[in-house]
């Protein structure tokens, strides 16, 4: 697990991007840009919202989640990681969004207009957009929307075609790791740097690192015994070593190997 230093964080780097955007400051023009709307004020019922629907469900961590007083919310996600299955994760965080609305209360008609946005620093669809941005359409009519109040939205800092306006164009650059160009993104620029020197969000990104690294170090250690696990089944199955031996070559414990025969003998 690659960890990245502090002060090399930008702002496409997960946890620069959201402790940045937790400012008003710059969540709210970073929001008109990519809608290309004014929007009055936002407001953040979390800092990070953490949306757990059940004890036995997967909860999502949101990077950004806020509304704006008007019965909108806006999730923003930042990916480097070139992930196919992105365009099933904005499906998947629009649900969760709605539930956890329905479970505060609020009956289904009542449901917020939302907009899930991804900024990625990859073009997931190829096309060379610098947005892409999709609705429920009929499609035997195109011009006939669904009208549930849903919108995604994936950014493409790599984009090449003429898409978008020239601020929307320099905030992807600057985004990419390019040089500010205008006044938004120069304060963005001394944002990032701002942060790089507040020693209590140095703590909580080396608290966060190590509880990363914990989680993936279990993560390998339970794949490793599983592993092992797997081959001594399949030695003890040829009947052709000693219990010794399959120990030696799974990497478990003749005790373990013991316990694992056991298990396999038939009732």
């Amino acid at each position: 697990m690659i960890e990245k230093a502090f002060e090399e964080l930008q702002i496409k780097d997960d946890f620069m991007f959201g402790v940045v955007m937790r400012n008003p400051k710059f969540c709210k023009p970073f929001l008109e840009r990519v809608l290309g709307i004014k929007i009055s004020r936002i407001e953040y019922p979390k800092s990070q919202e953490t949306i757990d629907i059940s004890s036995d469900a997967k909860s999502v961590r949101l990077d950004i989640y806020v509304e704006d007083g008007k019965n909108t919310v806006y999730n923003i996600e930042m990916q480097t990681a070139e992930n196919r299955n992105l365009p099933k994760r904005t499906r998947y965080y629009q649900g969760m969004i709605d539930l956890n609305i329905l479970e505060k209360g609020e009956n289904y008609k009542d449901l917020k207009r939302s907009f899930v946005i991804f900024v990625c620093t990859f073009d997931l669809f190829g096309e060379g957009r610098h947005i892409y941005t999709f609705e429920n359409r009929c499609l035997q009519d195109l011009e006939l929307g669904l009208g549930d109040d849903t919108t995604k939205i994936i950014l493409n800092t790599k984009g090449t075609m003429d898409d978008v306006t020239p601020e929307m164009k320099k905030l992807l650059d600057f985004i990419d790791g390019k040089e500010p160009e205008d006044d938004f993104t120069r304060e963005l620029a001394e944002a990032v740097q701002s942060v790089r020197k507040n020693e209590k969000w140095r703590l909580d990104y080396m608290t966060l690192q190590m509880n990363y690294q914990e989680k993936y170090e279990q993560g390998y250690d339970e794949g490793d015994r599983k592993r092992a696990i797997s081959v001594a089944t399949r030695m003890i199955k040829s009947n052709k070593l000693s219990l010794e031996d399959i120990a030696m070559y799974s990497g478990l414990t003749l005790e373990q190997v013991l316990e694992l025969e056991k298990e396999l003998q038939p009732v």
